[in-house]
């Protein structure tokens, strides 16, 4: 039995490779490119305070884990319109939690969001109450070699960094169960004025390749309220991305949408 239905007594939705619910109205579109996902296992107890109301640490087997997940940002456009070259393209980096809510449904909940571009993390913090910080990133390719840095610099803990060396594998032709529960998430949790919300993604499934970790050097997930990670990941992704379409959070449990 989960964490989740220990407590609600409703199991959670099956973890799906394909996007769990039709998205009708578009809120937000992007691409998601270059992603690196390093794992660790983590106690649910050590991480649901840090949850929003309304979720528990969603676990397999007990466990629940923490995500630190590298990637690039590419053309964020509004409500279906041409997504923007400049300002919504940059290097962003993420700690996350797994979560499930009381309806069932498992999503992400973010503990910081480290963004190359100063606009889109001052609106991600004011419009969408997300813990987005500014810093001063790169994402550098070498061959088969992909290295993320960051430095934050607004707001703080002022530079509180990140840097991280994986080598790409060999394309995953089916991906683990673990492999699934880590990445096929198919919405986040947050709370905004007050209510928790539920905002829904949609995208192709993920093409993972195996990722071997060559350096990583970490303030950000000690930065996020969580321990510091002990020892090497559980788990080491790569995907060249996809492109992704956000939806107006649903009822129940989510804001009023007309």
């Amino acid at each position: 039995m989960t964490t989740h239905e220990a407590r609600s007594g409703r199991a959670a939705e099956p973890v799906t490779p394909d996007a769990a619910r039709e998205i009708r109205r578009t809120l937000l579109t992007q691409s998601w490119r270059d992603l690196t996902f390093a794992h660790w296992a983590a106690a649910p107890e050590a991480v649901a305070p840090l949850l929003p109301a309304g979720t528990v640490p969603d676990t397999r087997d007990g466990v629940t884990y923490v995500g630190l997940v590298a990637f690039r940002m590419h053309r964020v456009g509004w409500l279906g319109l041409p997504g923007i070259p400049y300002l919504g393209t940059f290097p962003e980096t993420n700690v996350r939690l797994y979560s499930v809510d009381e309806h069932g449904r498992r999503g992400v909940v973010f503990r910081s969001l480290e963004a190359a571009r100063l606009l889109p993390a001052v609106v991600g913090r004011a419009v969408f109450r997300m813990p987005y910080t500014w810093a001063r990133m790169s994402i550098r390719h070498d061959g088969d070699t992909v290295s993320y840095a960051t430095a934050r610099r607004w707001p703080g803990p002022r530079g509180a960094a990140s840097r991280m060396a994986v080598r790409v594998g060999e394309r995953i032709a089916e991906p683990t169960a673990l492999e699934h529960f880590l990445t096929a998430r198919w919405g986040m949790h947050n709370v905004f004025l007050g209510r928790p919300v539920y905002l829904p993604n949609h995208h192709p499934r993920w093409p993972l390749h195996r990722a071997e970790l060559l350096h990583c050097a970490d303030d950000l997930v000690e930065a996020a309220g969580l321990p510091a990670p002990a020892g090497p990941p559980v788990s080491v992704l790569y995907s060249p991305g996809v492109p992704v379409r956000f939806g107006r959070p649903p009822r129940p449990g989510g804001l009023p949408t007309p």
